[in-house]
């Protein structure tokens, strides 16, 4: 299976030492996003204005709640995969924005408002963070996906989102709106949550749904973002797009982004933002596996740039069938177990 040895290779990856968390953990407070208890569960826990449920997008408490409304509508259908609804393959959109928020990523990079920021406003989300921008496109894109598939049931009020302050022409607002702006984007989600709501699904195929839409969602919003990375330092802006490159390799294994496999898989993701001065693989405050992953993310990235994008689609190739797919996670793992 020469493309899991070509990966490997460019990877210079090497079995690192690990922390697996137990079974056991997944009941722990520090499993779920900051602030998770406080976040609205329910559609109707959100305020309502003229008849309209109204979400703040631009509030990391509001975007928390569009998750954990995803995820307790979607619950039955992940009951055989895990107890209290920790098998649920949308738990790494939440975790993700969570260490987003945890790491001061959502706040304003370019220092000209208190958004996000512990002395400010810190639940607000910048507009001009590139990760919650392109965050923006991983919650409220597939929430509204979800609401025209019929996950949340016949709405007493139509769904609204409220508007950032600026690059307001960067998102869309409502169902309607959105699905006018980028119709094929909200055909991906809606395709994931439709396969849901039968009583009985094939985790790889509705894992295969959510990744396209997640793809889908990146491969969308990274142009539209770009100019936001000059707002960062040099080495968190490359971590930035070797972060999205690396998304497509790990979507096309069909990564099970479960509670527990997510928590595992992000205690070795950057735990605050990168600063000049930043040289890998020797970041002293970041273990040597936090070091290792960021080197291993560059080197794919640069890989892959060197052969116009070829690697990738080797690696696609190579997953395209579930024993594959199989290989493609458990090599994965094995630089963070």
């Amino acid at each position: 299976f020469g493309i899991h040895a070509l990966l490997a290779v460019t990877l210079t990856l090497s079995p690192v030492p690990a922390v697996a968390q137990s079974e056991n953990d997944v009941t722990g407070e520090d499993v779920y996003p900051p602030l998770w208890d406080l976040a609205p569960e329910n559609l109707l826990d959100f305020p309502v204005k003229d008849n309209k449920i109204v979400i703040s997008a631009w509030n990391y408490q509001d975007r928390l709640g569009v998750y954990k409304s995803l995820l307790s509508a979607s619950a039955k259908y992940f009951d055989a995969f895990g107890p209290q609804n920790s098998g649920n393959i949308l738990w790494g959109l939440p975790l993700q924005h969570g260490w987003q928020f945890h790491t001061g990523r959502l706040a304003d990079p370019s220092g000209v408002t208190s958004c996000g920021y512990e002395n400010g406003e810190l639940l607000c989300q910048s507009v001009r963070s590139w990760w919650s921008c392109m965050n923006y496109y991983l919650s409220i894109i597939p929430f509204l996906g979800a609401v025209e598939a019929g996950l949340f049931g016949q709405l007493p009020y139509e769904v609204e989102i409220s508007p950032p302050e600026e690059q307001k022409d960067d998102f869309c607002y409502s169902v309607k709106d959105c699905w006018s702006r980028m119709p094929k984007l909200m055909d991906d989600w809606k395709a994931f949550f439709e396969v849901n709501i039968p009583s009985s699904f094939k985790l790889d195929d509705a894992l295969g749904l959510m990744w396209k839409a997640h793809t889908s969602s990146i491969a969308y919003a990274l142009p539209k973002f770009q100019h936001s990375l000059k707002y960062l330092s040099d080495p968190e802006a490359n971590f930035s797009e070797d972060w999205a490159n690396a998304v497509d390799f790990i979507a096309a294994t069909h990564f099970i982004t479960d509670l527990l496999t997510t928590n595992e898989f992000q205690a070795f993701l950057p735990q605050r933002m990168l600063v000049e001065g930043d040289v890998l693989p020797s970041i002293s405050d970041f273990s040597p596996e936090q070091n290792k992953v960021l080197v291993s993310l560059r080197a794919l990235h640069k890989a892959n740039k060197l052969t116009g994008g070829l690697l990738l689609k080797l690696w696609q190739k190579a997953m395209s069938t579930e024993a594959g797919r199989k290989i493609g996670r458990e090599l994965i793992e094995s630089f963070t177990s």
